[in-house]
């Protein structure tokens, strides 16, 4: 990293100036500090949603929206998501470099033997209506960890702190897991710990006490490259908050609940959710061609879901690995639903149609996530639990680091008030 000045920004008013440090990463745009711009000049900046500011410094992600990029710590998604596993990929983000195979052993030791939830805990899921939201319960169930490991949360200890990253990451399966159980009346199911990371959550998922589980070895496939492709993602809405709480000092459990909120938003996680309900809405493949004129027409309010991205510019470098496994799922377990005939016939449609093409508005990682989630039978309201599995492992990434960075600050944005001036009260009998 370097710094270097720049121009003297000048406030022609006042007659006050401020000299402002241009500081470049390893990779990407630079960002101009105004860290003393208050200071020098009496103003602060607006960017509404953040879209031109730097928050936090980083060597966790890197993302470059207009030629695709997408780095893990500087490795190629593409090649993590061909040669990796989403374990190893959780290693790679909590300690910046690839294990050796001692300390991979380690890691899934590790993260085997924390797969329990507290036995007092599923009484906690009692407390919800048998049809609430598992992202509430997750949320809500995700936070109560604070209380049961209350005696080792000193955020200032370096054992500490990476043993709530262990915890969270094994017992996230579990939890949602048992969101999903309750909420359909089915008993709660305790991890297979002589199975890997993603066979342990579908069997937790799927299997009855009556009858072993028999899964096409496609299924764990599949979800295993969904997490890698979702672990992390930079500063996102989720991560920021995460980031925002835990500059506060909370707790990592606290922290990562805040995050999962955040992440329900259709406008985030919920965005596959989104999709799914949308292909619902057009029906049948022969109404895809009148769902797209409708979104090419500007004077109508409907938008397709799971097309374009906020940061990407181009396609999406997660769409194009997920959908060459969409395609595999679907073929290898010859699901019979029309809502994924709907959902190749859109994505058929966008790729060779000049509107969607010219405006580079391509089937993002959400489109395809969320048809893979509906292949494998996985309810639609559980699509952003599972975002949530996959995410908790940069989500405590970042937590930690945050926690590693010295000079870290509280978060605290400011605004530009927009309310009325000074006024004095008014007493009720003369207004």
């Amino acid at each position: 990293m370097s710094e270097s000045k720049i121009v003297k920004l000048v406030d022609e008013s006042s007659n006050r100036s401020s000299e402002l440090p241009l500081i470049s990463g390893t990779l990407g745009p630079a960002c101009i500090d105004i860290g003393t711009l208050y200071k020098d000049t009496g103003h602060f900046t607006y960017d509404p949603g953040y879209g031109s500011t730097a928050s936090t410094k980083s060597a966790i992600t890197y993302i470059d929206g207009d030629e695709g990029v997408l780095l893990y710590r500087g490795y190629p998604i593409e090649q993590l998501a061909q040669q990796s596993s989403f374990l190893e990929v959780s290693y790679l983000l909590l300690n910046g470099e690839l294990p050796n195979k001692a300390q991979f052993e380690g890691f899934e030791h590790d993260i085997t033997h924390h797969t329990m939830m507290h036995e007092a805990q599923k009484n906690f899921f009692h407390g919800f209506h048998h049809d609430a939201h598992p992202m509430a319960m997750l949320a809500a169930a995700v936070a109560s960890l604070s209380a049961f490991y209350h005696d080792d949360l000193n955020v200032d200890d370096p054992a500490d702190r990476k043993l709530a990253a262990i915890r969270l990451i094994a017992k996230m399966p579990t939890i949602a897991a048992a969101c999903y159980r309750y909420s359909i009346g089915w008993p709660m199911r305790y991890p297979r710990n002589n199975l890997e990371y993603v066979d342990r959550f579908l069997h937790m998922m799927f299997e009855v006490p009556s009858e072993p589980l028999q899964m096409n070895p496609v299924a764990a496939k599949a979800l295993d490259l969904l997490f890698i492709l979702h672990a992390d993602h930079e500063q996102n809405a989720s991560t920021s908050t995460v980031r925002l709480v835990g500059s506060t000092g909370a707790n990592p459990y606290a922290s990562i609940a805040a995050g999962i909120t955040a992440l329900w938003g259709p406008a985030h996680g919920g965005a596959n959710e989104a999709v799914l309900k949308q292909l619902k809405e057009i029906g049948t493949p022969d109404k895809v061609e009148t769902a797209v004129k409708r979104a090419k027409d500007k004077n109508d309010s409907f938008r397709l879901m799971g097309f374009g991205h906020r940061v990407y510019k181009n396609f999406d470098p997660r769409a194009k690995i997920i959908r060459e496994m969409c395609h595999k799922v679907l073929a290898e377990l010859g699901v019979n639903d029309p809502l994924l005939d709907v959902a190749m016939k859109l994505e058929e449609a966008a790729l060779k149609d000049d509107y969607f093409v010219e405006r580079k508005l391509y089937p993002n990682v959400d489109f395809y996530s969320g048809i893979i989630y509906k292949a494998l039978g996985i309810p639609t309201e559980m699509f952003t639990v599972m975002f949530a599995i996959a995410r908790t492992s940069g989500w405590i990434a970042h937590w930690i680091e945050q926690h590693e960075t010295p000079g870290s600050r509280i978060g605290r944005p400011r605004q530009i008030y927009t309310g009325a001036d000074v006024r004095d009260y008014v007493p009720t009998a003369k207004r």
